[in-house]
């Protein structure tokens, strides 16, 4: 989630000075870092004369700027094109498709996997259905299955609600890139991973591939199309898209068009076809210039060259705000995410496979468009993709659409606000069934300073510091020297229910968190109980060795001696179900596809039975402590031993109860 990196003071710093040598004086100065404190926000740019954006300017530009960039971060491709005006003003690949071969990009007919960004094509599909009458937008989706999505307390989902991923729910990782093609099916995966409903729908928003995979399904039995055969016809035809596909593997004509994958350049070595489950989520393989037919088809309210995919009507009701997390904030559109900057109203998508790494920007009311994409990750030490895109775009928009943050004084209350928002908080888009202890490792703080600006560790400025708020309107802060805002959103009682914020795209929110499940509580005496546990195994341990050592017994009746037996064996298995959850979920950060494959399931299993038997253990611990107390049994250090095992072994318990640690479900 978290886009940004300790290196972007210097890549962004070094793009600059980059383009700076390849152009005229009008580029916009590198973004300073934030300062720790202010009263008012500094603009970013301070540009005398704003550049026209043609095509010579944006070959300065781009030129200047993109080579260096994926140089640096270690990518070894990319594309870019820009429409305006109905017209594809620039399109250029940028280093190599194949970096054995020594293939150059090209925006005309070499593919790039746009991740979701596909999903735009999806969303336009459904639409297509909603002009026909085939679809309403706010009926149960379940008049339209073959199967049933079960309802969230008697509210059913709707296509609205899926088109602005408030559908309520939980994440679902697994089987999204199976290793193989026999595993791609959209039908079965639909049928066989239906996710928990966890929020009330229209009310959270949680991204969910899911739920656009099901609106897929829909276009396909409501137009009696297979899904990939109905975009082919009814976009790609119209809009002239010739290389462009959502087949998996990809047509043969097509197919040797595909760019390589690399997860560096520097790596070399190609990686696999990804596939993608469900296919509307995510498949898509399209060109650069094929992406800007689509780019000019939406910018046009649904025309191309003379055909429409859409009427005026059903474009402009696509394009305009649905949802929105926290009152003066961006949303979704229908499909399309808002990500207004600069004083203009921009909706897009962007998308990532693990390998594939795309942008798409819709200027509305410039009538401009841009893509972008990738064939690599890069390296984090030089910025990596995800930065970079996120650099090129702001540059562009600082360059050609430049505008200074609006000068807003704090707010007298910011101190007393503060200390009301300071917490911990989770992300909305999590998975709830099976993996409620790898989503408790990913809580966030908000913290305050004593001028009562706020900040957020996942939020950083562009050498790796936490960005600084100020409030500027009643809970709704700016960031220091930017433009971002983050607003909080209050309960009927005045607590915190959550916040949102456009530095990053509004496809999840942060729900406050209970004291007692913040993260910092539950590692904190989580992990001093496991110290109790493992005190009382060496203990136990060495008592053992040096009876057998000097050859005595334990005096004790035979009733104690089996249930302190019992007890023991109770917290070794508490230890190991507990570290093993911990394990598992460093495996799963470290290689991903130990969740997207669905090759932890079987572990994750293990690990139910496991934690069972350590519940059970708890059982024998407290049994065993309470026999204890007796005073003529055992002396009064040994009493006080087993209390405090028996109250880390009750907390422990208490974790694996809550955090599902035997939910036996390995739908994650």
């Amino acid at each position: 989630m978290n886009r940004f990196s300790k290196r972007w003071v210097a890549l962004f710093a070094a793009l600059a000075a980059s383009t700076a040598i390849a152009q005229t004086p009008t580029v916009p100065t590198p973004i300073p870092a934030p300062a720790t404190s202010t009263n008012a926000p500094a603009p970013v740019s301070n540009v005398a004369t704003t550049p026209e954006l043609t095509r010579e300017d944006l070959t300065t530009f781009f030129d200047g700027m993109v080579p260096f960039a994926i140089r640096r971060s270690d990518i070894a491709g990319g594309v870019i094109s820009v429409v305006k005006d109905g017209q594809i003003i620039y399109a250029k690949g940028f280093g190599y498709s194949d970096l054995e071969k020594r293939t150059p990009v090209s925006p005309d007919d070499t593919l790039f996997r746009t991740g979701s960004t596909s999903k735009l094509f999806t969303w336009t599909a459904v639409m297509q259905q909603v002009e026909q009458g085939k679809l309403d937008l706010d009926k149960d989706v379940n008049e339209y299955l073959d199967f049933k999505i079960p309802p969230y307390n008697g509210k059913p989902v709707t296509l609205r609600h899926l088109m602005t991923h408030t559908g309520g729910f939980e994440e679902v990782a697994r089987g999204l890139l199976p290793a193989t093609a026999d595993e791609v099916g959209l039908e079965k995966y639909l049928k066989t991973h239906i996710p928990a409903r966890i929020f009330a729908p229209g009310e959270v928003v949680a991204y969910s591939n899911y739920g656009c995979g099901l609106a897929g399904y829909i276009v396909q039995r409501v137009s009696g199309e297979e899904f990939n055969a109905y975009i082919k016809h009814h976009i790609y035809d119209p809009l002239d898209m010739k290389h462009s596909s959502f087949d998996q593997p990809l047509p043969a004509d097509l197919a040797p068009l595909m760019s390589k994958a690399y997860k560096s350049a520097s790596d070399g070595k190609p990686q696999p076809f990804e596939f993608v489950n469900p296919a509307p989520a995510g498949s898509q393989a399209s060109s650069a210039v094929d992406m800007a037919h689509f780019m000019i088809a939406h910018l046009q309210n649904g025309q191309y060259d003379g055909k429409r995919i859409l009427n005026d009507k059903t474009a402009i009701e696509m394009h305009s705000p649905q949802y929105t997390a926290a009152p003066g904030l961006p949303g979704f559109a229908l499909g399309f995410y808002q990500e207004d900057r600069n004083g203009l109203r921009i909706i897009g998508h962007g998308g990532d496979t693990v390998v594939f790494h795309t942008d798409l920007h819709l200027l509305l009311d410039k009538n401009v468009g841009v893509f972008m994409s990738f064939n690599s990750a890069g390296s984090h030490e030089g910025g990596g993709v995800l930065m970079v895109r996120t650099a090129i775009f702001h540059a562009f928009l600082d360059r050609y659409f430049p505008q200074a943050a609006p000068e807003q004084p704090t707010l007298s209350t910011a101190k007393a606000d503060a200390a009301r928002v300071v917490g911990t908080y989770e992300v909305s888009r999590r998975n709830e069934s099976a993996l409620r202890m790898l989503y408790l490792l990913t809580q966030i703080k908000v913290s305050a300073d004593e001028n009562g600006e706020i900040s957020v560790p996942m939020f950083v400025d562009y050498a790796g510091k936490p960005l600084h708020w100020r409030e500027v309107g009643p809970l709704q802060y700016r960031e220091v020297n930017g433009k971002n805002s983050l607003n909080f959103v209050v309960n009927e009682d005045g607590s915190i229910r959550h916040f949102a914020t456009d530095f990053i795209p509004g496809v999840e929110l942060f729900q406050r968190v209970s004291n007692a499940r913040s993260m910092g509580t539950v590692l904190q005496w989580g992990g001093l109980s496991l110290l109790v546990v493992f005190a009382a195994l060496i203990v136990w341990f060495a008592g053992w060795w040096m009876r057998r050592h000097y050859r005595s017994t334990l005096d004790l009746p035979q009733e104690l001696r089996r249930s302190r037996l019992l007890s023991r064996l109770g917290a070794v298995s508490l230890a190991v179900g507990v570290v093993g959850w911990f394990a598992l979920i460093a495996a799963t950060s470290a290689n991903e596809n130990l969740m997207l494959h669905g090759t932890a399931a079987p572990w994750m299993l293990l690990l139910y039975v496991l934690c069972v038997i350590a519940l059970l253990g708890v059982i024998a611990i407290v049994v065993h402590t309470v026999r204890t107390l007796h005073p003529a049994r055992r002396s009064k250090w040994v009493r006080i031993g087993e209390i405090l095992l028996a109250i880390a072994a009750l907390y422990l318990a208490w974790v694996i109860v809550v955090f599902g640690m035997i939910s036996f479900n390995v739908r994650f």
